[in-house]
């Protein structure tokens, strides 16, 4: 146990102090989120919107979250990550405490929109601080740590959301959603604040590529977006799937997605650390983690049995631990070709459109045919994310060739 228990510390080690400031801030900002995984439920509940509106909610969610990440990304360009992260908080918490206030669809729509507007302006901004506070071989281990803060925070907040709501009702998760904005701003102010973190790997690119020329990019891009579909029913669909076929209560429900963040914050970094390890490319595992996650939807229509959502949210935890430490790390990789911000918004706007059709789509599709169908569609759509990752990994290796041919040439 002590010789699992070193190795296990050894994971984190080499990573700049920079970057653990970074994954706090994250986690104290993401804890606070937990209005997000409870949303369809208020918005059915509390509100009385039917599944098409909370559908149409959705929508303009995913709009200002894809006009948030192209916007975080031309400001991070152009006056640094450090302010965009610093505003973007502050206004988030602003806006989550005044959101409980909004009661019309017409309303929802536009503050949703606006909200997510400002809050994903962070995103592009935070991935750029990420690349520059570590050293090239510690990327995808420091995106694995960002991640261990966001599912940390991921797996107390929806169970503390929980029993916000059974004690306090809904309005309670809308201030606490705010102060821990308030809080994470405070402090990034106080430890990131340029004058006092270290830049690792300042990258500049004298004639940087343009994104819009990179076409292997936009293959990976189109199969992000496919797969944050995928991805995102577990916030919208799933949610109303465990409350209205398996009849869990909202405080079940957020231990039952509370679990999924606490496997993440114990095996994730192992788990990472042993693929970089085995030397498969990113593309290949990022393959692998689609599968799995096509296996959590497949499985829940084989039984009726309660426990098969475990076993669901299983195979979605370990694909979601595979599939975004190294589609990060892929795109970070690929953003050192041209200006960081641009690639790194393009990166967040394909999980944004995701938005825009996923939460929507889903709710039209249970509403229509059902959840079982649902999930049947839902699995379709993952395994075509898998054959645009092959398309890439085909079109990767010939690039490689065709390069590998041009050197012998010349010498």
């Amino acid at each position: 146990m002590k010789k699992l228990f070193k190795n296990y510390v050894a994971t984190f080690s080499g990573l700049s102090r920079e970057v653990w400031w970074l994954s706090l801030i994250t986690l104290i900002n993401r804890a606070g989120t937990m209005v997000i995984p409870f949303l369809s439920l208020y918005l059915t509940q509390s509100l009385g919107f039917t599944l098409s509106d909370v559908g149409l909610i959705m929508v303009f969610f995913g709009l200002g979250s894809v006009a948030g990440s192209r916007l975080g990304g031309y400001l991070t360009d152009r006056i640094g990550y450090f302010k965009v992260m610093q505003w973007s908080l502050f206004l988030t918490g602003v806006l989550f405490v005044l959101l409980q206030f909004v009661k019309t669809l017409n309303g929802f729509c536009a503050s949703i929109f606006f909200l997510m507007m400002v809050a994903d302006t962070f995103r592009p901004a935070m991935f750029v601080a990420l690349s520059s506070y570590s050293k090239p071989e510690n990327k995808t281990r420091s995106v694995t740590l960002i991640r261990l803060a966001i599912n940390l925070g991921f797996s107390a907040g929806p169970a503390v959301g929980g029993l916000i709501i059974t004690t306090l009702g809904y309005q309670g998760l809308f201030w606490v959603d705010g102060i821990t904005c308030a809080l994470a701003t405070l402090l990034l102010i106080n430890v990131l604040n340029p004058k006092k973190a270290r830049v690792l790997d300042e990258i500049k690119v004298e004639n940087p590529v343009s994104v819009y020329q990179d076409k292997p990019y936009w293959i990976f891009l189109v199969a992000m977006a496919l797969f944050g579909i995928v991805f995102l029913q577990y916030f919208s669909t799933i949610p109303l799937y465990y409350k209205e076929v398996h009849h869990l209560s909202e405080f079940e429900i957020g231990l039952l997605l509370g679990a999924n963040g606490f496997i993440i914050f114990l095996l994730e970094m192992p788990l990472v650390k042993w693929l970089e390890d085995s030397k498969q490319t990113k593309i290949t595992l990022m393959f692998i983690g689609g599968i799995l996650v096509t296996l959590s939807f497949i499985v829940l229509n084989m039984t009726g049995w309660v426990g098969i959502l475990l076993v669901g949210m299983f195979f979605m935890t370990i694909g979601e631990m595979i599939m975004f430490p190294f589609s990060n790390a892929y795109a970070m990789k690929r953003a050192k070709k041209g200006n960081q911000g641009q690639y790194m918004s393009w990166y967040a706007i394909s999980f944004s459109i995701a938005h825009v059709f996923g939460h929507f789509s889903g709710m039209h599709l249970v509403e229509k045919i059902g959840f079982d169908n649902t999930w049947y569609i839902i699995s379709g759509l993952s395994l075509l994310s898998g054959i645009f990752l092959l398309i890439l990994k085909a079109q990767t290796k010939r690039r490689k060739m065709a390069a590998k041919k041009v050197l012998q040439f010349d010498k």
